[in-house]
């Protein structure tokens, strides 16, 4: 009896996994594959069950027992919960878009107010979801003097998909700001055909290893964009200490690199303020724990928001997107995100 129970019970919670995976692309919330994220999450319903067959056949031999009703009734709590935070990673959380305000101790580049910027990070746009479309709206209700964007723009799933280039190219066309709107890419997912093809004509300045200074009153901004390129991390240190050295003395230094593995390569060079994403903040967090993976090469040491490093502010946004591939669209306690750095004089 128990027996029977146990999988009919598995079985009911694998339909209704299956119908909440089934039902994203429909809804028009997220368009990865069915069969991954369902076989993960009947490996982690088994093996809660198999944590509990112990308790079973120790109850069992009590004389006075209910065994079977208790871890019955243990297993579909703990199957419900499972069902629960599915729903709110699968439905909710990808959507509860937020807004980080960031001040930074700075130059006054304004007498009155600070210099906002936004950044943006692993947009890994899929289709224009009511994510991207909110995403718009918050920005231009902030209204940010500078725009800098940190890599990976579309889903890995969909990079030659035409729908996915119109629709990430659509949303970066409507990104403006009066100091202008910054990019740099990641070698290995932003391929050059699909960057050419969703940048291409947009009045974006994507930098590959370059830096460009904005003037201001006193102190121009000099923002230094490096690619960054997976297993090469010497050869991009050595890219920043020549571009450094290109910057003219007394500028306020600001680094964009998709990733948060130069570090301490920009504080030794003296960055002011370090911009990165990559991590997406782990995607999925585990309570008192955190990111579970960041694919950094510093692992969980930056895995998300505000760090100093000596006279080094780095931040590393938690993005907005998720990969794409096999990977789930899921988020769990790590919200979509926008950061608004503010630079102001002490």
């Amino acid at each position: 009896m128990f027996r029977k129970s146990l999988a009919m019970a598995l079985s009911a919670f694998l339909a209704l996994d299956w119908l909440m995976l089934t039902l994203l692309p429909r809804l028009g919330l997220s368009y990865g594959p069915v069969g991954p994220p369902l076989v993960a999450l009947t490996v982690v319903r088994w093996l809660m069950m198999a944590l509990l067959l112990p308790f079973f056949w120790y109850w069992r031999r009590a004389p006075s027992s209910n065994a079977a009703r208790i871890t019955l009734a243990v297993m579909w709590g703990l199957n419900v919960l499972l069902s629960a935070c599915a729903f709110e990673a699968l439905y909710i959380e990808p959507f509860r878009l937020t807004v980080t305000e960031v001040p930074v101790e700075g130059p006054a580049f304004f007498p009155d107010r600070p210099l906002r910027i936004v950044q943006l990070s692993d947009l890994h746009v899929e289709r224009t979801t009511r994510r991207e479309r909110e995403t718009l709206a918050r920005i231009a209700a902030l209204n940010p003097d500078l725009i800098v964007l940190t890599g990976d723009y579309l889903n890995t799933s969909y990079f030659n998909d035409p729908v996915t280039r119109a629709d990430a190219r659509s949303f970066l066309a409507q990104l403006a700001a009066p100091y202008g709107v910054y990019a740099v890419t990641d070698s290995r997912l932003d391929p050059p055909d699909a960057m050419r093809a969703i940048f291409g004509g947009l009045p974006i300045t994507v930098l590959y290893n370059e830096t460009i200074c904005l003037p201001f009153a006193d102190t121009p901004v000099c923002l230094i964009g490096i690619q960054s390129r997976r297993g090469t991390l010497e050869h991009d240190r050595t890219v920043l200490e020549t571009l450094v050295r290109r910057v003219p003395a007394g500028a306020y230094k600001l680094l964009l690199y998709h990733t948060p593995d130069l570090a301490e390569a920009a504080a030794v060079n003296d960055i002011d303020l370090y911009l990165a994403g990559h991590t997406h903040g782990g995607q999925i967090r585990l309570p008192f724990y955190g990111a579970v993976i960041t694919f950094s090469a510093y692992g969980k040491k930056y895995e998300m928001g505000r760090y100093t490093l000596g006279e080094t502010t780095l931040y590393v946004s938690r993005g907005l997107g998720m990969e794409g591939s096999i990977a789930p669209r899921a988020r769990f306690l790590c919200p979509p995100e926008i950061v608004v750095l503010d630079i102001s004089g002490e």
